[in-house]
């Protein structure tokens, strides 16, 4: 593997460019930016290598959620919204960050997503300016047409197991007056189906294999793992070297052109706090001299809340197959010889996006459908998410678009302290009233034929749920995040209400721009992950185009 060992041996401490994260934009960032040879480039990612074999079987999601060697594991602060509860989070710590440990669902968002950014003020991000870049990252198994590409890294999948359950909550959607779809990711996301995946002949590809793998024999990529990012160091308003700690030495990185922070949007904002980047009030609260005021950074926190009804059912599930020692030997013997069955499904196949009211112009709420049940474990502790014993499927909605605020800040200097998420999930009565539409129609969808003939017992919210008001009190009792949160880095005009400008650079300081999911000006209408690594592509080019 030559220079790309991952230990501490470098020719020099100098790059052209320094990445921080190696995510689903950093690695993205890795590969584009190294592909010519011109540029030496550095990717630092706090976690290990992605050699936990969980990360490449797709349903091995479940054994990653709690897996604290690749996973950050934060927990929100409590929130109002939800009852006084804390809200997991992970996010991946790992090359390839949360691609490794995600759901693998590829959702690109509605087309009217990007076009609100450009109206925004972002030029160069409405729909048809980051379609090229979809296609261009993409090789779809179904072939290229209008809005899918070939020969791209990024394989993404139809699904490789026939699943009945799925199949039954399609055909009720549409019983439910859902139209079929056959791609959320062509002409338009509304309607009911399948959802492709991000896998590879059964295995997962993260941003790491598609993107960091290919790449890493390159001379002039330098992949440093277990690099804890501690601080950027600027002389002026330049960002010139990237501090970070590694097997318990203080090292620096130096960049010649420019610094890219790709750690997500959690990390990302924390280390420009960390490093004197933000609201003065926040630093000077924790101690971190103001080097640069930019009220944004950590604010404008967006991320998509569910709400589950979930059922028994009279005929099997994936529990029979993943609960039983029987039924898991059996099923992993399938997936080594043959890469399919269970093993190589995501934890939702069935899915889809409608419009809670006729007089909307495009689709509010995400469905999703899981062929199995299982137990959600409190806060805090370490069980593995684990199949119940008997037949179960779930539904759930997701609002596309929340309207709820929140913020994200560091609580002292050290790095590896866990900064305080504050989401303020259901702060709106915009969002209280899209779930409890959304919930309204899981009551349809188990009343369509094709589900409520296969439906023994609703489990929850269950019968002594059925008023608004009831449903509201369940909502706040049982709703969590689906880990997608944006924003905490946003995109925009001015420094007042936005950290970075439409070429993604810093607003107030030089050499340094920040590339993930934080700088979306608001959440796209679905999944994040795809997204992100749109901005990894487009970021590339920009980075590129400014290198001259």
């Amino acid at each position: 593997m030559n220079n790309n060992q991952m230990n501490n041996n470098h020719d020099a401490a100098e790059f052209d460019y320094v990445i921080v994260g190696a995510g689903s934009a950093g690695c993205v960032l890795a590969n584009r930016l190294s592909a010519d040879g011109k540029h030496s480039v550095l990717l630092l990612e706090a976690g290990p290598r992605d050699t936990n074999i969980w990360i490449h079987v797709p349903l091995g999601y479940g054994k990653l959620f709690k897996e604290k060697t690749v996973n950050w594991m934060y927990q929100t602060e409590p929130e109002p919204g939800l009852d006084g509860r804390q809200v997991f989070q992970p996010r991946g710590k790992v090359l390839g960050g949360s691609s490794s440990i995600n759901g693998l669902l590829y959702v690109r968002g509605q087309h009217e997503d990007y076009d609100r950014w450009r109206q925004r003020g972002n030029i160069g991000w409405g729909f048809d300016d980051v379609l090229p870049y979809f296609k261009k990252a993409e090789n779809q198994t179904r072939g290229a047409d209008d809005y899918h590409g070939i020969g791209g890294p990024l394989s993404v999948s139809d699904w490789r197991h026939a699943d009945p359950l799925s199949e039954a909550f399609v055909k009720a959607a549409v019983e439910a007056g859902i139209p079929f779809n056959p791609d959320f990711n062509g002409a338009t996301q509304e309607g009911a189906g399948f959802f492709q995946t991000t896998t590879r002949r059964g295995r997962r590809a993260s941003s790491a294999f598609s993107y960091l793998r290919p790449a890493k024999g390159r001379g002039n990529l330098h992949i440093e793992t277990s690099a804890l990012a501690q601080r950027l160091v600027f002389e002026g308003r330049r960002a010139r070297a990237v501090e970070y700690r590694q097997n318990g030495a203080l090292r620096t990185a130096r960049a010649r052109k420019e610094i890219l922070v790709s750690s997500g949007a959690y990390n990302s904002p924390q280390l420009l706090q960390l490093s004197g980047v933000g609201p003065g009030d926040v630093l000077q609260r924790v101690g971190v001299p103001v080097h640069h005021e930019s009220p944004a950074v950590g604010r404008y926190m967006q991320d998509h809340v569910c709400y589950d009804y979930i059922f028994k059912a009279s005929q099997p599930s994936l529990n029979e197959d993943l609960y039983p020692w029987w039924g898991k030997l059996r099923v992993g013997l399938q997936y080594i010889l043959t890469r399919k069955g269970p093993l190589s499904l995501s934890v939702n196949q069935g899915g889809g996006y409608f419009r809670s009211r006729p007089d909307l112009p495009r689709p509010n709420i995400q469905l999703y459908f899981s062929p199995l049940t299982y137990e959600k474990t409190p806060p805090g502790t370490k069980k593995l998410m684990r199949p119940d014993p008997y037949p179960g499927f779930i539904t759930s909605v997701s609002p596309c678009r929340p309207t709820s605020r929140g913020h994200l800040q560091i609580v002292s200097p050290d790095p590896r302290a866990a900064p305080a998420i504050h989401p303020n999930y259901l702060s709106t009565d915009h969002d209280v009233a899209e779930l409890l539409a959304g919930a309204r129609f899981l009551c349809r969808l188990a009343a369509a034929p094709s589900l409520a003939g296969i439906i023994a017992e609703e489990l929850k919210p269950g019968s002594a749920v059925r008023s608004d008001a009831e449903r509201i009190a369940d909502i706040r009792a049982r709703a969590y995040s689906v880990f997608h949160p944006v924003g905490t880095c946003r995109m925009g005009q001015d420094n007042a209400q936005a950290v970075v400008d439409h070429r993604l650079r810093l607003h107030g300081l030089a050499n340094r721009r920040c590339i993930d999911a934080s700088i979306f000006p608001k959440v796209t209408s679905g999944n994040t992950n795809a997204p992100a690594m749109l901005v990894g592509e487009k970021g590339a080019d920009l980075v590129l185009a400014d290198a001259g």
